[in-house]
């Protein structure tokens, strides 16, 4: 798979997808908001893919929306009806949204890989993941506030689900730097390694662990997880029941039991 501003590695049913626009230390303009949408998109759809690791290249995890797509949205001051105007900004809002709702939907559990610097879209990115892990050295920013504006793609729906409303109020009010130690003291992330090197081996040791398990499992976990985070307890229960009523007696369940039987490891079908 290959791509202009992203690189695509498949290994071991485990897909590696990477920012690669060091130069710009990985911020995303629109032609790379375009193509992170269509690989989660695509790898949602791809059988041999069981999860997924999202990195950066050089010295940043992400830096967030590039600087001139941000400044691009002064082009809409020409429209000179105020309600038109603020339809096409609304449309720029819900495209950039949309490419990092793709990770969230997409139906294999992905797992973001921090190292340097996690910057304002970035965090809107990693809020989107499944998992989160990073280096000491990685720090992570609410930024937008220093741009004069509210962060718009997730971060300030999905992290007061993962850490505390406070911390979170904190960081988007200050868009102060937090480091990697301390959000995993807050549970931002799963673990902070001490080097870059060391958090990419054992994410990678992760990821290809949730590949070994059934494939049909994982994704109906990963529905069942994000279905239960907006919805009460009892609707949750339902839906589950429901779920295993539909996915509970398939072959992987067989094969499941059959290797434990045989004891040997299970080989799933993609």
């Amino acid at each position: 798979m290959k791509y202009d501003f992203f690189r695509v590695e498949i290994e071991n049913k485990v897909a590696t997808v990477s920012f690669n626009r060091p130069e710009k230390s990985n911020a995303i303009h629109m032609p790379a908001w375009k193509e992170m949408k269509e690989i989660f998109n695509s790898l949602s759809e791809r059988a041999e893919v069981r999860a997924i690791v999202l990195a950066g290249a050089g010295k940043n995890f992400c830096a967030g929306i590039d600087l001139e797509l941000l400044m691009s949205v002064s082009q809409y001051q020409k429209i000179e009806c105020a309600g038109r105007r603020s339809e096409e900004i609304r449309r720029l809002v819900f495209t950039l949204q949309e490419a990092v709702n793709a990770i969230e939907k997409c139906k294999k559990p992905v797992l973001a890989a921090v190292h340097g610097g996690c910057i304002g879209g970035g965090v809107d990115i990693i809020a989107a993941c499944d998992m989160r892990y990073c280096s000491d050295d990685a720090y992570f920013t609410i930024k937008e506030i220093d741009l004069g504006m509210v962060a718009d793609l997730g971060t300030l729906q999905r992290l007061p689900k993962l850490i505390s409303p406070g911390m979170v109020s904190e960081m988007a009010y200050t868009g102060r730097k937090m480091d990697g130690k301390e959000a995993k003291e807050i549970g931002l992330v799963n673990q902070s390694y001490s080097s870059r090197d060391e958090m990419m081996e054992s994410t990678h040791k992760l990821a290809t662990t949730i590949a070994s398990k059934s494939p049909l499992s994982i994704r109906g976990t990963k529905e069942v997880l994000k279905y239960s985070r907006d919805h009460s307890v009892e609707d949750s229960l339902q839906y589950m029941a429901t779920w295993n009523a539909a996915m509970l007696l398939s072959d992987d369940f067989s094969e499941a039991f059959k290797a434990s039987m045989e004891k040997r490891a299970p080989n799933f079908k993609d």
